[in-house]
């Protein structure tokens, strides 16, 4: 089976639409909106759930046993805590990350009455007032505030300006797009990952290709808070492949390059069987990759399954440095991802008994336990040749 060609260009175009939509989770209605008109596009009906989630299946041979992927269009932001005597904003994050990335980052705060731009600043801002102060102020959301470009000193000005508490922040991604394929930007996760899942979608509406089950494309819009896939998956699916980041990091196999496939992530380890189908599909096509295990990590997959679908999950990602900060990823690794995503969605299906939710024993699946072949110990250390060598060799006559 030979792969789909993904149209880079499509791709790329998308992440920076999708780059320039700010969508911290609880603010993602105008993503929402984004995405689901280009879904409509390439020819697919997109349905919402009550808070803007969304599922829209591509049409197989037969609905059961469907397979499922999925992104996440919210990320990381912040959130009015109080409104300080000085009229600047504390704020609590939105997500799971450190203050230490969010000091001097360009924001947007949303209210009822429009939208401010600001700064997110450490309290000890100025080096020429607090000397080395500066470099000794702790790292924890309590010691930066948010610097409002209007004319407030005071709660009761910066209140007149309708600003208020619980208000949303959309922290700027500052992205930049180099010559030499690698993108630089906050909020790559996941809205890179969206981007590689309408790519596949495009290549694969693009040749006509046709798949031996539906493929529910979902896109999630709450799973940096834990949320993610609760409740957008049907009974059909059988099996869903989150489309994601992986961690490359010291002490991670994660790559910038080619795919990285999960392993396992905080909540243990992925589905073995659909794991394996992806590792086979990416050394059948030539598509380069690498496993990884996750300790502090968790996705669309694990919200899935702790909400109780009996689905196989697996998780497939693109390499990113700098994850939950400033991060940077490279075009090689979207493109290899987007093609794997669409070998996945028109391979065959091997697991028939996936059809129904429950069975008996019969086409249940098996997995590798028998003792694995070894070669002779032909020049074994401390003078123990002979007895080693006899070992090795009576194993081998054995299996």
């Amino acid at each position: 089976m030979s792969v789909l060609d993904i149209d880079v260009d499509y791709l790329v175009g998308q992440l920076k639409a999708l780059l320039d939509i700010p969508s911290p989770t609880g603010y993602t209605d105008t993503i929402v909106r984004h995405c689901s008109q280009e879904l409509k596009r390439l020819g697919l009906t997109p349905e919402l759930t009550r808070r803007g989630a969304i599922r829209a299946i591509r049409q197989g041979s037969r609905r059961a046993g469907a397979r499922a992927l999925v992104s996440h269009l919210d990320t990381l932001g912040v959130q009015v805590k109080a409104i300080k005597e000085n009229g600047r904003l504390e704020l609590v994050p939105v997500g799971n990350w450190s203050s230490r990335f969010a000091e001097g980052a360009r924001c947007r705060v949303f209210t009822h009455s429009g939208t401010y731009h600001g700064t997110i600043l450490p309290l000890k801002a100025s080096g020429h007032t607090f000397n080395e102060e500066v470099d000794s102020l702790p790292v924890s959301w309590p010691n930066v505030e948010l610097r409002i470009d209007a004319v407030t000193t005071s709660p009761a000005e910066t209140m007149a300006l309708g600003i208020e508490i619980g208000d949303m922040v959309g922290v700027d991604p500052g992205q930049s797009f180099m010559e030499n394929g690698f993108i630089v930007s906050r909020h790559l996760d996941d809205k890179a990952g969206v981007a590689v899942m309408l790519a596949a979608l495009e290549a694969m509406e693009r040749e006509r290709a046709a798949t031996p089950v539906d493929i529910h494309w979902l896109f999630t819009i709450a799973e940096e808070v834990g949320v993610g896939a609760t409740s957008i998956l049907t009974p059909e699916v059988a099996s869903m492949v989150a489309v994601d980041n992986g961690t490359s990091a010291p002490g991670q196999n994660s790559s910038e390059f080619g795919v990285t496939l999960a392993m396992g992530d905080q909540t243990g380890p992925f589905d073995w069987h659909l794991t394996t189908k992806l590792v086979d599909l990416c050394r059948d096509n030539d598509l380069p990759f690498r496993k990884d295990v996750f300790r502090y990590y968790r996705s669309d997959s694990a919200s899935a399954v702790e909400a109780g679908h009996d689905v196989r999950t697996a998780l497939a990602c693109f390499g990113i440095d700098g994850s939950h900060g400033y991060e940077r990823i490279h075009v090689h690794a979207l493109e290899t991802l987007a093609k794997l995503i669409a070998a996945y969605a028109v391979s065959p299906v091997e697991i028939e008994r996936d059809t129904q939710k429950m069975s008996g024993l019969h086409g249940f699946t098996d997995q590798p336990t028998a003792e694995a072949d070894q070669p002779a110990v032909l020049d074994p250390p401390d003078g123990e040749g002979q007895e080693h060598a006899h070992m090795g060799q009576g194993k081998g006559a054995q299996t």
